[in-house]
């Protein structure tokens, strides 16, 4: 079947929105304006599994729009909010429904960008699931679209907004570990089929599925119901990021914030077998980042697969296993080392005499506690504080870091990031910075 692309389906709305300036809802009217509700009209686009999470996330506002491609998986959402109205293309509704204020995006990560571009390019706050787009090359069209439009933007990584994060800052910049020059991440992911080549046999798409809707940006291929949608689709490159793009825009949040981690200078990854079409079972990634006028140099351990670090001297619990956690983070500093699960849950530092050290001696609190990513967004979309993983400044770059990450898995090649290039540094890994789309899709339309 074939679709209208996005210039049909908006029949020049592109061009006519072109010709003003996008003003941010909260300030228009001027200094001290008063909105006539301080509830704001929200749509999900992508309301089943994390979609439904995120949309009671924000059940205090106005859900007035539900999107989706299939309304039998997004079912507990449209029973949650029978009042919004229904669209299974997000550009039809963003079309139709001048009057949403702000969406939250929980497709599979091939369509972030694509729905996040067009929210923001019609004024609208955006809240995007992790991780925040497939390449770095829409990564850095998503951070150039949130400086220009001025939206309020947030990306699905919670535990940036939770106390842990922020107590894991503060105890790092306190010194409580003395100097950090590594850390470790690890986790249990994929728990998603990886490691396989694209499946052969064709099905029958159900009737409540629209597979062209679903399958979006990237090129046809035929339905399967094991190995995409609803769940499976993660381990593709066609449509997700593997285990790094999962997981690490949130493990690796904290330290990234801690110590401005951007830019590698070298990313080298050792994987199991690799597949062309899909993020390997197992791998290792190692990030060697610079020193800055704040820190010394810093080596950055990536694991999934189930592969974990050797157990550290400093861990001094004998009656805990290694490791006590199937996924997790790991600051090393020269007095000791701090660990925490992979959103910032539960900081606890090692040797044992840390960790008593601080119950007697609390470091102060540096960063204002939130009441969650969620509430954190919206009261910024009124003019109520600012949203702390917002694309532009935050959320981007620490995408971009990551996704770095890939390349190196992709290519089987070391890759030497030059940002200001935008290159890195082979023309193996600089194929892999973006991606071909369908006909009548692109960043820039």
């Amino acid at each position: 079947m074939t679709r209208p692309n996005r210039r049909q389906v908006l029949k020049g709305a592109a061009a006519s929105a072109a010709a003003f300036t996008i003003v941010p809802r909260r300030v228009l009217g001027g200094v001290g304006y008063t909105a006539p509700s301080d509830t704001l009209n929200i749509a999900g686009i992508g309301i089943g599994g994390k979609g439904y999470t995120d949309l009671q996330g924000c059940r205090h506002e106005n859900i007035v729009a539900l999107c989706d491609v299939d309304f039998k998986r997004g079912g507990r959402s449209a029973r949650a909010f029978p009042k919004a109205k229904h669209y299974s293309d997000y550009r039809v509704m963003l079309e139709k429904e001048p009057g949403i204020d702000a969406v939250t995006i929980s497709t599979p990560d091939h369509m972030h960008a694509f729905i996040a571009l067009e929210a923001m390019g019609r004024g609208k706050h955006v809240f995007c699931q992790k991780p925040l787009t497939r390449t770095v090359e829409e990564c850095q069209a998503l951070i150039a679209a949130a400086k220009r439009t001025g939206v309020v933007t947030q990306m699905g990584n919670q535990g940036h907004a939770n106390k842990g994060t922020r107590t894991i800052r503060e105890w790092l910049e306190a010194g409580v570990i003395g100097e950090v020059d590594r850390i470790e991440y690890w986790t249990n992911r994929p728990i998603w089929p990886q490691a396989l080549n694209r499946p052969t046999e064709a099905h029958n798409v159900p009737p409540h599925v629209d597979w062209d809707l679903w399958l979006g940006a990237v090129p046809d291929r035929p339905y399967h119901p094991d190995y995409y949608h609803p769940f499976n689709w993660r381990g593709w490159w066609d449509f997700g990021t593997g285990a790094l793009g999962d997981i690490a825009c949130h493990s690796m949040d904290a330290g990234f914030w801690t110590y401005d981690l951007r830019n590698p200078t070298t990313i080298v990854a050792e994987t199991t077998k690799v597949y062309d079409e899909a993020a390997p079972a197992a791998c290792r990634i190692t990030y060697e980042f610079p020193e800055t006028s704040k820190r010394g140099p810093m080596t950055v351990i990536w694991r999934d697969g189930e592969l974990s670090p050797p157990r550290p001297p400093e861990f001094d619990d004998e009656t805990a296993s290694w490791p006590p956690m199937n996924s997790g983070q790991m600051f090393m500093g020269t007095k000791g080392m701090l660990m925490a699960d992979i959103y910032g849950n539960k900081p606890t530092l090692y040797p044992q005499k840390l960790q008593d050290k601080v119950a007697e001696e609390p470091v102060p609190e540096k960063f204002a506690r939130t009441n969650g990513v969620y509430k954190e967004w919206t009261e910024a979309c009124k003019g109520n504080g600012e949203a702390g993983s917002n694309i532009a400044d935050h959320a981007g770059p620490l995408t971009e870091m990551v996704l770095l990450g890939n390349l190196a898995v992709r290519s089987r090649e070391i890759v030497r990031w030059d940002a200001e290039a935008g290159t890195a540094g082979s023309k193996q890994a600089d194929k892999f910075l973006s991606e071909t789309y369908r006909d009548g899709w692109s960043l820039t339309t």
